[in-house]
């Protein structure tokens, strides 16, 4: 006999539609019933331990995807290391499984929390008074989250579709690339301690200038229709006045499973396309050509130097020594910022992949405050750059 779960109907009963019952009744928690007990936690203890294999081929396979992808690219075929080609596919291999692995992870953990935490209370809280301390809570996570621009969009995904002010999942966004631990360590010993907090702090700001850009701009409006579907559902069995019942693990599983086959059914395919993109570019492109031709400090140099930095698709942590070689030519600190900023915060790939939640306009309206922030960080610390270093 298959075992009732919370919130099922007895066997030869029909069941209201969803929401219905809830609606019209005021109904406390749903109850197991005792002959049924036994098999629900027969199933959660199978759940529990299929969850803990997963999770732990997962971890293991984050971590193989790196050597994995340079002993397929550069053992298997004999490419050489230095080689163009080589640089490339090892890129694409190694950031395809990369997001993909965390795409189908962190989509479906996010959802299996949304669907029984008091998602709503947390959402009314950052959105009421402490807004903008919500901008520095997502500044702030993104800052401790070791992800490139491509992938910080899974958990971007998951903020979205939890109904998280949009303004502070952007602040996430932006700063999530720009900031994480290892490249702490190797600006505070390849530049000084005062030049990484200065970095640190820029970007948490740039974080934050930007979420407030966006509400101010009221851009939720122009997410993909998909997105805005997604967040206006409600969590299952949602009970009378907004206050949830406790779901059991069974129901959380099937509301988690189908939500991330939904949002990976949509975006896999761009993902590949994406880091192919950015595969190119990292392999063919040499950062050198932009560090010899973005000019000598004039004005014009910083707007020029975030647009020229898009195409790159670099994290922060290979973009440092990028930093230290753009300052020892003698670039000013500021333009400097700002190049090495936007080759982070955003690029090619990422754009393709926002494109698929994402409408055009409001693509074109982050790309621009992008461009807007990094300018003006670049036109300030170039006017206070030599007071700074």
């Amino acid at each position: 006999m298959e075992p009732l779960i919370p919130g099922s109907s007895a066997p030869g009963k029909k069941s209201a539609p969803l929401g219905r019952e809830q609606a019209t009744c005021s109904c406390s928690r749903p109850t197991i019933p005792q002959a049924d007990a036994p098999q629900v936690a027969g199933w959660e203890r199978r759940y529990i331990l299929k969850a803990a294999v997963v999770a732990l081929v997962c971890v293991l396979a984050y971590v193989a995807i790196e050597p994995a992808a340079h002993w397929l690219v550069f053992s298997v075929p004999g490419l050489s290391a230095d080689s163009h080609l080589g640089q490339a596919l090892e890129f694409f291999l190694y950031d395809t499984a990369k997001i993909l692995l965390l795409l189908f992870a962190l989509i479906y953990v996010i959802a299996w929390l949304r669907a029984s935490l008091p998602v709503e209370r947390v959402r009314a809280y950052l959105a009421g008074k402490r807004r903008i301390l919500g901008y520095f809570l997502g500044a702030l996570f993104g800052s401790i989250t070791p992800f490139c621009s491509c992938s910080s969009i899974p958990l971007f995904l998951g903020f979205t579709t939890a109904r998280i002010p949009f303004g502070i999942t952007m602040a996430f966004l932006i700063t999530s690339p720009l900031i994480n631990e290892i490249a702490v360590v190797l600006l505070w010993g390849l530049l000084g301690w005062k030049f990484t907090l200065l970095y640190v702090l820029v970007g948490m700001a740039a974080g934050m200038a930007g979420g407030f850009s966006i509400d101010a701009m009221r851009a939720e409006r122009w997410l993909q229709r998909f997105i805005l579907d997604a967040g206006r559902l409600p969590r299952p069995l949602l009970a009378v006045g907004g206050n949830s019942p406790r779901l059991g693990i069974r129901q959380r599983h099937v509301f988690a499973w189908g939500e991330m086959r939904s949002i990976f059914g949509r975006v896999w395919k761009w993902v590949i396309l994406g880091v192919a993109v950015g595969a190119a570019l990292h392999g063919f492109v040499p950062d050198n050509w932009f560090a010899e031709h973005l000019g000598a400090g004039q004005w014009w140099t910083v707007p020029a130097a975030v647009l020229l930095a898009i195409p790159l698709y670099s994290n922060v942590t290979g973009i440092v020594p990028v930093m230290e070689s753009l300052l020892m030519k003698g670039l000013p600190l500021g333009t400097t910022l700002a190049f090495c900023m936007s080759a982070v915060a955003a690029s090619i790939p990422e754009v393709m992949l926002l494109r698929q939640i994402m409408t055009f306009r409001l693509q074109a309206l982050f790309i621009g405050c992008l461009w807007v922030i990094f300018t003006l960080i670049g036109w300030i610390f170039n006017s206070i750059g030599p007071a700074l270093l």
